[in-house]
């Protein structure tokens, strides 16, 4: 029977251990907007990023805690990762970015709402979008002294 976790692959990465830790900082701060997604009363809709509950409340609570169990998921993945299967770094690091490319362009062009406020998060991507090409391209780079996998 196969295990559930298998070895660490640590010893095969030779990317920047920037990225790798880069990625857990990354988990953590998806764990954390996951949990509030997840758990708050009103998973942050309203306490945090002010949508109007009057109408379709159980529903936009219900797609926050969605997203929360998801960017729970995501982030713990993230983690075990940057932990344990370093190999992998830059494959998540690419995915992440694919990720934060696709929510800016919806919170920006393509889907930007009626009024001017965006969610946090649409201000956050902005920011980590080239912070995690940064990563990626330094997973990338082959450490000196690094011996290959």
């Amino acid at each position: 029977m196969a295990a559930l976790l298998p070895d660490s692959t640590n010893h095969a990465y030779d990317g920047s251990l920037v990225s790798a830790w880069g990625l857990t900082l990354l988990g953590i701060l998806t764990v954390g907007p996951g949990a509030i997604h997840a758990f708050l009363p009103d998973g942050g809709a309203g306490v945090i990023a002010g949508l109007d509950l009057t109408h379709n409340a159980t529903t936009i609570i219900g797609v926050f805690a969605w997203v929360g169990a998801t960017q729970i998921v995501w982030g713990l993945t993230m983690l075990a990762v940057s932990w344990r299967w370093r190999s992998l770094v830059p494959l998540l690091l690419a995915l992440i970015l694919v990720e934060r490319l696709i929510i800016a362009l919806n919170q920006w062009v393509f889907k930007p709402g009626d009024g001017p406020d965006h969610p946090p998060e649409a201000y956050a991507t902005l920011v980590l979008l080239p912070i995690v090409a940064l990563l990626l391209a330094l997973a990338l780079k082959r450490r000196q002294g690094a011996a290959s996998a």
